[in-house]
């Protein structure tokens, strides 16, 4: 057994650095890692995350995600793995290994995390060793729906909602359209 550490920083608009170091066994499953990280930022954990195995380009790779999302899918088809499952160990590849945590689908926080070292001790829990910025505050972000806008119809200029562009009512019966 060995101890795992990562370098995880959020990915922000912010020129401010915020990144902490967690240190966490090569045994334990990512959803420990996931819980880990959020207390690391003070975040909840109330919303769907997945982690997404990367390369030295952040390239989204395989996706493991909090939840099964599988239901009725394709038995052929190559289905994310799930947080409680999937043992952190079996997933490095690489010495420098790297993995994108998405968390809060709306909000789209996304934590850049980067396995900067090994210790031959292996911590029984998951802990933060080193703290640089300070986190924003979880809804200090808006949500990627409050930015959108949708045009209706009655926005768009010159339609006219009495108009009869299929001519429904061209004929007389009993139907009011």
């Amino acid at each position: 057994m060995a101890g795992l550490k990562f370098r995880v920083l959020l990915d922000s608009k912010d020129k401010n650095e915020v990144f902490r170091d967690i240190l966490i066994s090569d045994k334990a499953d990512f959803e420990s890692f996931y819980k880990a990280i959020l207390d690391a930022y003070g975040f909840t954990s109330d919303q769907m995350a997945s982690f997404y195995m990367s390369n030295d380009s952040w390239d989204k790779g395989f996706e493991i995600s909090l939840f099964d999302m599988s239901f009725g899918e394709d038995p052929d088809q190559i289905l994310p793995g799930v947080m409680h499952s999937s043992i952190i160990g079996s997933f490095i590849q690489e010495s420098d290994q790297k993995i994108i945590l998405v968390h809060d689908f709306l909000r789209m926080w996304i934590f850049l995390i980067e396995l900067i070292g090994y210790t031959e001790d292996t911590p029984e829990y998951p802990k933060t060793i080193l703290t640089v910025g300070n986190a924003p505050a979880e809804d200090s972000k808006p949500a990627e729906s409050e930015d959108l806008q949708f045009e209706t119809e009655s926005d768009v200029d010159g339609f006219d909602e009495d108009e009869d562009e299929f001519g429904f009512g061209d004929y007389d019966d009993e139907y009011d359209y």
